[in-house]
């Protein structure tokens, strides 16, 4: 669970010249470089823009599907979301290309945990207006929602995933759960727009509000109960039966299949918290509270 070494080293004379080169009515603006996720480098331009620039080629295609697909699901999309405002190529020795996008106020939630009871009904409305059928040449992602629940983490890989968090966790019973979750019946309708990562890390806070969702990179068509993990992995207990009930219309098998999915988002959570803790390359110690809190939400509903 450690952050993959970057193929490319993004400082800021390196963002000012791309941004001389190529918007250079934005590049007397301030720089300040923010601590991002795995997949991209992020520098706060100004008090309202952010330059978004991918770290490796690997996460460079993630960046090209959002700057593809994300502006045409955006204007449907109740909550603010990093819509690229401008559009930048490769130069100055720079080989992908990155983007201009709104800066979103608030800390991730995997620093400012959701408080606000009505985050549940606006988190709800938010993926119920992203959830419609997908067009037929949408982004397949293998790795998310595109392919059933019962081939990710299966047999000896879910077996060695466990071991690594078996003191924090209780095993038997994430069996138990994960055993149902995937028997469920599969999704069988049309492939809808799916964020795919809907982690804590992955959404803004504001005041313990839910203010803005990030990193589209994933987004593919699918199975909609891998969103609706998010009820586990990003809401106080409490809050889930009122995000169920506003997103409506979910059977049983939906909710056996969103179970799992939360649990495997937790357990890998987990995971990268752990080498946080234990000060490895890449890990996120911040992110071993919300992959617990997943997992007790998943064990106790």
């Amino acid at each position: 669970m450690t952050e993959p070494p970057n193929d490319f080293s993004i400082d800021e004379p390196l963002v000012r010249s791309l941004l001389e080169e190529q918007h250079p009515d934005l590049a007397h603006l301030p720089l300040a470089h923010v601590d991002a996720g795995w997949d991209n480098a992020l520098w706060r331009l100004g008090e309202e823009l952010a330059v978004r620039m991918p770290r490796r080629e690997t996460s460079s295609w993630l960046t090209e599907r959002e700057l593809q697909w994300l502006p045409q699901v955006a204007p449907r999309l109740p909550l603010p979301v990093p819509v690229a405002l401008r559009v930048g190529a490769p130069g100055s020795g720079y080989p992908w290309r990155w983007a201009v996008v709104p800066w979103l106020g608030g800390e991730p939630g995997d620093r400012e945990p959701i408080t606000d009871p009505d985050s549940a009904i606006v988190l709800a409305r938010f993926l119920r207006a992203l959830h419609v059928p997908a067009p037929s040449d949408a982004p397949f992602n293998p790795f998310r929602g595109s392919v059933p629940l019962s081939e990710h983490l299966g047999g000896a890989d879910f077996e060695r995933t466990l071991s690594d968090v078996s003191d924090l966790v209780d095993v038997d019973r994430i069996r138990l759960v994960w055993e149902d979750a995937t028997a469920a019946p599969p999704w069988e309708g049309e492939p809808m727009w799916l964020h795919a990562d809907l982690h804590p890390a992955n959404v803004m806070i504001t005041a313990g509000a839910l203010t803005g969702i990030v990193d589209f990179g994933d987004m593919c068509a699918g199975d909609p109960a891998n969103d609706l993990a998010a009820g586990w992995t990003l809401l106080p207990r409490e809050a889930l039966s009122t995000f169920l009930e506003a997103y409506g219309d979910i059977d049983a098998a939906m909710l056996r299949r969103a179970r799992g999915w939360a649990l495997r988002c937790g357990i890998s959570l987990i995971g990268i918290g752990l080498a946080g803790k234990r000060g490895l390359p890449g890990g996120k110690s911040s992110w071993l509270g919300g992959g617990l809190a997943t997992i007790e939400n998943v064990l106790l509903q």
